[in-house]
């Protein structure tokens, strides 16, 4: 009966020792995944799509735009490097009441007097062709909040076609370039200034800073000074601006410089340099290079140029034209140094700090 009793005892033990191992299974840790290598380079184009790219940086955020022809849309990263997946938010079309217009080009966000506007360039369907528009927004993020259209921006008397619109903050006055016609329906396209008294104001009289009057300029039809940005360093005021007609190849950038104290509403404050600073290079698939912005890395010790440019010849005008960038360095004169439009595809290191 002891053996018995011991045996029933031990078999009870046996159950229970396979009911819990059955219960509570032995857990095998799985292994940390390895950890991805931090990329260190990003490569052209930034987008397949987006002519006449503009960046500007509100403390640790850059905002993009470009031209879509129908509406005006912002792109929010963090990283340059990483604009194609930044997030992107559509914050105004002109289907609304009273506005009636197509062709949108060339938006450029600003933040003035603590509030964000946008100069845009759109066909109001009247008056011969473009004109400059300004939108306004008090919210801390402009893809939030809501825009209010404040009109046309022209001066008092002279509403003519006019596209590009940027802005030049000097000796404590505002001023706001644009390209525009000399008399109405005339088709070369020149370099306008004229003081702003307020951000969608212009007071007269405009200035003609420069016209098509290089042989480099004067490609294609019409002759054509356009999409002027401004680049300031030191004691000098840059006007960085585009040249000869976007259906050519051959579209390129050329140079004003002034003295950053200077009168930017004499003509006489300016020096053009004869000669184009940033041209094609047609072995990198770079063709027409042009209608620019700037914006400085993130730990602010780097300069960089973004720019659109077609990847094969001929290409023109139209969407083919994409957003590329590339870091820029300075002459000992003091004058930008753009270099040569990096090839596509090309690993270029990441703005500084990202």
């Amino acid at each position: 009966m002891l053996f018995l009793r011991s045996s029933f005892w031990a078999s009870l033990l046996l159950v229970g020792t396979l009911a819990c191992s059955k219960s509570s299974p032995s857990v095998t840790p799985t292994p940390t995944p390895p950890t991805a290598p931090t990329t260190t380079t990003f490569t052209n184009p930034l987008l397949s799509v987006g002519p006449d790219p503009w960046v500007v940086r509100r403390g640790d955020v850059y905002y993009y735009m470009s031209t879509t022809g129908g509406n005006l849309v912002i792109r929010k990263t963090a990283k340059m490097s990483e604009l194609g997946s930044a997030v992107s938010t559509v914050v105004w079309t002109p289907q609304q009441a009273g506005i009636n217009q197509i062709e949108i080009w060339a938006p450029e966000l600003h933040f003035l007097d603590g509030k964000w506007y946008i100069y845009y360039s759109a066909n109001p369907l009247c008056c011969d062709g473009h004109r400059i528009f300004v939108l306004e927004n008090s919210s801390a993020d402009p893809t939030t909040g809501t825009w209010v259209d404040k009109g046309r921006i022209a001066v008092p008397g002279q509403d003519l076609w006019a596209i590009d619109g940027t802005v030049l903050e000097q000796n404590g006055k505002r001023y706001l370039l644009w390209s525009g016609h000399e008399v109405a329906r005339a088709q070369t396209q020149r370099i306008y200034i004229a003081e702003m008294s307020n951000p969608w104001t212009l007071v007269g009289p405009r200035v003609e800073l420069s016209k098509p009057e290089f042989s480099w300029e004067q490609l294609g039809d019409p002759d054509v000074n356009e999409g002027p940005e401004i680049l300031k360093r030191g004691d000098k005021t840059f006007v960085v601006y585009s040249a000869s007609h976007c259906s050519t190849d051959d579209y390129a950038l050329g140079l004003l410089t002034a003295s950053a104290t200077a009168d930017p509403l004499k003509l006489s404050s300016w020096t053009k340099t004869p000669t184009p600073v940033f041209v094609k290079n047609p072995a990198g698939r770079a063709f027409g290079p042009g209608h620019n912005g700037f914006f400085q890395s993130k730990d602010g010790t780097e300069d960089w140029i973004i720019y659109h440019a077609n990847p094969q010849a001929g290409q023109g005008c139209g969407d083919n034209r994409s957003p590329r960038m590339q870091k820029f360095t300075w002459k000992a004169d003091g004058t930008p140094d753009f270099g040569t439009p990096v090839a596509l595809g090309t690993a270029l290191p990441k703005p500084a700090g990202e």
